[in-house]
């Protein structure tokens, strides 16, 4: 019974049109072409992207998908890994000469997806949300010490 329930769950992923679309755009890892599948749905599902598309980079031999964050933000270019593909600094570095904000997303085994922003230089990283509390509550530290 159980067997049954597992052919079931992974068959409707092969049926699904957007996987059979980022199927037919050919690049040769059907591991890559999952990941790609399950970002995506994270993406649109989840995240709540608009116009999410999968597209094939002929370089790196993988899927790619490009949406906005929010309807009227520019495109950004997510390049979905599984975690036991290696990324070349080449491979970053085509897409980024893209010039679209990037996401690097890893995909684990157990569909875990963890994303990291990659841009084309440094990024001074935004303060904590609450930074002005923290300088009070270490001021009061001071206080209550002396």
């Amino acid at each position: 019974m159980e067997e049954e329930n597992r052919g079931v769950d992974s068959s409707w992923i092969k049926q699904h049109p957007v996987y059979q679309d980022l199927m037919n755009l050919d690049v040769g890892d059907s591991a890559q072409v999952y990941a790609a599948f399950l970002v995506y749905l994270n993406l649109t599902e989840v995240r709540h992207w608009q116009d999410v598309v999968g597209v094939a980079s002929s370089e790196l031999q993988a899927v790619l998908l490009e949406g906005r964050e929010k309807e009227d933000e520019s495109v950004q270019v997510v390049y979905p890994v599984p975690t036991h593909r290696t990324v070349s600094h080449k491979d970053l570095r085509c897409i980024l000469d893209r010039g679209k904000p990037m996401l690097l997303c890893a995909v684990a085994s157990d569909s875990t997806l963890v994303y990291q922003r990659l841009c084309d230089g440094l990024l001074t990283p935004d303060p904590p949300v609450d930074i002005q509390d923290q300088g009070r509550r270490q001021h009061r530290k001071r206080r209550l010490q002396t």
